[in-house]
């Protein structure tokens, strides 16, 4: 009956919404819309840049891109309310990257506030007011993109070691297209309309990404896209093939229902690597050259935890996502992506805060859970029944699978029921 009920809410929580309830209104709007100011300025996106950026991407110009992209946005949900520090997305091929900026969002909500804020306790600063929303979606969009410029880290280049001065580029639409449909190039009324804005600082892009919210943020609309062309073109496109390390390679080709690994490890790390390990590996045989594969090159503020079932073995997650310098987690579990988080700063870096704790897990659909991990077991024996352990992991639930690939061996109890 135990393992029937944990399975049951383990399946509840990976489900969507609308997947449980068809009939149901899955999102309910904000009650708040953002000002709409018309876009000023910029320049116009030149033809090659155009069908680069759509082929690097979506891995053609000629033919129309994944439709999704073009409505789906970084949509906040009500403010003030349970949940409301979560976007809210549909279940497609956006959701890696939505999930990714959340856990970037988290990281502000609750470790990048001010001294009167944090005294309310983690409780209030779930649930925050509309500007503390607007607050945060801003600087966790401005944040992504200045990381895939270079702004934070040397290492975003690896072998280059460079003084120049950041330069990020955000792109926007507007009305006129500047290619033609033809052969070579389908119009998707979005990447041929773009202006280019370029900035060399950090606090000026916050400031523009603030006027110019609402086209990331509309329910609906393109901020999804408008962010990925964003950050690939701060990165510049011959970094991100290199990133790729297939120049025939795309960003979104071959991608599975909730997109890929790289673009998760993109917005976290500024490269979009397909590789989770630490550093550079060196892959070859004797009959072949050995060909570097890098991998992450610096420990992330946020994590990222993989379970894609007992089997895989494919991915080898590093220490630099496993072991974050902050307790959130980006996860996927058998192709649902998802948030890992625990409210304490300290929990990664003190051994006594690791050994009972509480974590939350939360996806963009709107399932959200709250579980125990004890790693108390086996201390006063110092070793573990291999039997009770076995016979423990095969009742456990893809996501406690998932939880002890971080904490290995640990008792994970369910708090109540998964809200959904």
């Amino acid at each position: 009956m135990l393992l029937s009920t944990r399975a049951a809410r383990c399946a509840a929580l990976m489900a969507e919404p609308d997947e449980l309830y068809p009939e149901r209104i899955l999102y309910p709007r904000n009650t708040r819309a953002l000002p709409k100011t018309p876009v000023v300025g910029g320049q116009p996106i030149e033809e090659e840049t155009c069908m680069a950026l759509r082929a690097l991407v979506f891995g053609s110009c000629a033919l129309p891109p994944k439709a999704e992209w073009a409505r789906t946005g970084l949509t906040l949900r009500p403010y003030g309310q349970s949940l409301a520090f979560g976007l809210r997305a549909p279940r497609n091929t956006t959701r890696g990257l939505v999930t990714a900026v959340q856990a970037v969002m988290l990281k502000h909500f609750l470790f990048k506030c001010d001294r009167q804020e944090f005294r309310t306790g983690p409780e209030a600063l779930l649930k925050p007011p509309y500007d503390r929303q607007i607050e945060v979606l801003t600087s966790a969009i401005s944040e992504i993109i200045w990381r895939c410029a270079g702004g934070f880290s040397v290492s975003t280049c690896p072998n280059v070691v460079s003084n120049t001065v950041p330069k990020a580029v955000v792109v926007l639409p507007q009305e006129t297209p500047y290619i033609q449909h033809s052969v070579q190039y389908f119009q998707d009324g979005l990447t041929e309309t773009l202006h280019l804005f370029e900035f060399n600082s950090l606090e000026d892009l916050e400031i523009f990404i603030k006027r110019y919210l609402y086209l990331f943020h509309d329910e609906g609309g393109p901020g999804a896209k408008l962010l990925l062309y964003s950050a690939v073109l701060s990165r510049g496109l011959s970094k991100v093939r290199n990133d790729l390390e297939d120049p025939k390679a795309s960003i979104l080709g071959g991608c599975t229902e909730e997109g890929p690994i790289s673009i998760v490890i993109f917005v976290l790390t500024g490269r979009a690597s397909p590789h989770l390990h630490n550093g550079v590996l060196h892959v070859g045989d004797e009959n072949t050259y050995a060909v570097p594969q890098w991998g992450v090159l610096i420990r992330s503020e946020v994590g990222f935890l993989v379970h894609e079932g007992d089997g895989d073995v494919s991915k080898q997650l590093g220490s630099r996502l496993k072991t974050p310098s902050l307790p959130i987690w980006v996860t996927l579990c058998l192709g649902h992506h998802g948030v890992l988080f625990n409210t304490n700063r300290e929990l990664l870096r003190n051994y006594h805060a690791e050994r009972r704790f509480e974590v939350q897990y939360f996806t963009c659909g709107g399932s959200h859970a709250t579980l125990t991990v004890d790693t108390r077991a086996n201390e006063t024996s110092g070793t573990s029944d291999a039997a009770t352990m076995e016979t423990t992991d095969i009742a456990a639930t893809p996501l406690e699978k998932l939880i002890r690939s971080k904490w290995q061996d640990a008792l994970i109890q369910w708090n109540g029921t998964p809200v959904m």
